[in-house]
């Protein structure tokens, strides 16, 4: 994957803008992808924080969205595939509340390589577990502020 982070940033903003204006409303930015790993980055301001002056949970929602999915469609549009995909459910376990800016990671890149190559051999839609992990590094250095399982779904199909 020899995509840019600007590139990749581009891709996002234009992507939430047409589709998903709420996740732009969260100006949230890409700070590291790589084939296995995406990192996503969130500010502390007063669009994503609550009455308590923690991220609000609807902001952490969009930001493990994010780090869990933006993968898929770097990778299948690195194939020159079509892959559609969704989340199928959501586990959510909030250990301390993130005060500042946050980091969405996901290290599950492999496993949607394979789901992409499963997809593509049997034509079948296939779902998996994809994990985020949210910290808070100005504060709490790499300690959890939440965690996150995705089940995420996904068909892909070659482009004609």
């Amino acid at each position: 994957m020899a995509i840019s982070l600007s590139k990749a940033n581009w891709g996002l903003k234009l992507f939430a803008w047409r589709y998903i204006p709420l996740i732009g409303f969260c100006s949230p930015r890409i700070v590291r992808m790589d084939s296995k790993t995406l990192e996503v980055t969130m500010p502390h301001s007063w669009r994503t924080k609550n009455h308590l002056g923690s991220i609000y949970f609807g902001a952490l929602a969009i930001g493990a969205d994010l780090a869990g999915a933006f993968l898929v469609f770097s990778k299948a549009k690195a194939r020159g595939v079509n892959a559609n995909f969704a989340f199928k459910d959501v586990q959510g376990q909030f250990l301390k509340r993130p005060e500042a800016k946050v980091h969405f990671t996901s290290h599950d890149g492999d496993i949607i390589d394979a789901m992409i190559d499963e997809s593509l051999a049997s034509g079948e839609r296939i779902n998996k577990p994809v994990s985020v992990v949210v910290t808070c590094p100005s504060l709490h250095g790499d300690e959890a502020m939440a965690t996150f399982t995705l089940t995420l779904s996904v068909k892909a199909k070659t482009k004609r």
